[in-house]
């Protein structure tokens, strides 16, 4: 299939173009997906029915419209065949579509989602937007019906022949390969509603966990504060601040009464008597040598 020219450095179009290949290289039986050759953001897929169900002897042609953001944001989907389940050309509320893009992950691809929608067809419509209630004989009908429904945008080709064309022999695929991820398996509005009530739940049960914590935080804080101050402080300030000033005050007396006491002490009596007398004798001679 030649497909136009298109900016191949974009990381939407190198994973478009990856997708497309992966799905014409290993085809799937059950289900064929394509872009169209004018616009790589819109896929044409055809879908084999679930089985056990009364969709499965149907075929069901339907569009893909890629963002311009793909894979960061999901894919939306229309079903163009009747099918009694989803309205025909109307956007699909699901938890793969861009109703909900919260629940979308760029790892999934377009084999997942279509993978995903043919689960969602087993369950019941329940109020979700493109859904439908109709009676399990008009839908076995339906589905009769749904693989000669042609596609004038593949060639005119009906459903059962593009299957029979494009998906490849039974058995190609792995079992494996179908396995549905669990977060694509709350599609409808009130299971979601019900999926956030009970995540809002816990988020408020986990809120009311940890305002008590900040409060007996503050109060252990408070209480432990005191203790650091004279733990930590204690033992670089006293050393420094303290003891000398302790000593200071309490020295500067007992220093010079200790340098009285042992100038008092060092000289003795005699040498003072020395003094005097070498003074005396001193003046007695001078007197003297006057008087002479």
């Amino acid at each position: 299939m030649a497909l136009p020219t298109f900016n191949t450095k974009s990381p939407t179009i190198k994973r478009i173009l990856k997708e497309a290949t992966e799905l014409s290289s290993h085809p799937d039986p059950t289900l064929h997906a394509a872009p169209l050759e004018s616009n790589l953001f819109e896929w044409h897929f055809t879908l084999q029915g679930p089985p056990s169900t009364p969709y499965s002897e149907g075929a069901y042609h339907g569009r893909i419209i890629l963002p311009p953001t793909y894979p960061l944001r999901p894919p939306s989907f229309r079903f163009l065949t009747p099918s009694g389940r989803f309205e025909v050309n109307r956007e699909i509320c699901l938890s793969i579509s861009g109703h909900h893009e919260e629940t979308w992950q760029p790892a999934w691809g377009i084999r997942t989602a279509l993978w995903a929608l043919r689960a969602f067809m087993e369950g019941d419509a329940k109020g979700q937007v493109g859904g439908m209630e109709m009676p399990e004989k008009e839908r076995r009908r339906l589905a009769g019906e749904s693989k000669t429904w042609k596609c004038q945008g593949c060639g005119g080709r009906s459903n059962k022949d593009i299957l029979k064309e494009e998906g490849g022999e039974a058995g190609e695929g792995s079992a494996n390969e179908h396995v549905v991820p669990e977060e694509l398996k709350f599609g409808f509005r009130d299971q979601m509603a019900a999926a956030e009530g009970k995540d809002m739940a816990k988020d408020k049960g986990m809120r009311v966990v940890t305002t008590p914590a900040p409060d007996p935080s503050p109060a252990s804080a408070s209480a432990a504060s005191p203790s650091p101050p004279t733990l930590s402080p204690p033992e670089a300030i006293h050393p420094t601040r303290t003891v000398p000033v302790a000593s200071a005050s309490h020295v500067p007396p007992p220093l010079p009464t200790a340098t009285q006491q042992t100038q008092s002490d060092g000289v003795p009596a005699w040498v003072d008597k020395a003094i005097t007398g070498l003074v005396a004798a001193l003046a007695v001679m001078i007197i003297k040598k006057i008087l002479l």
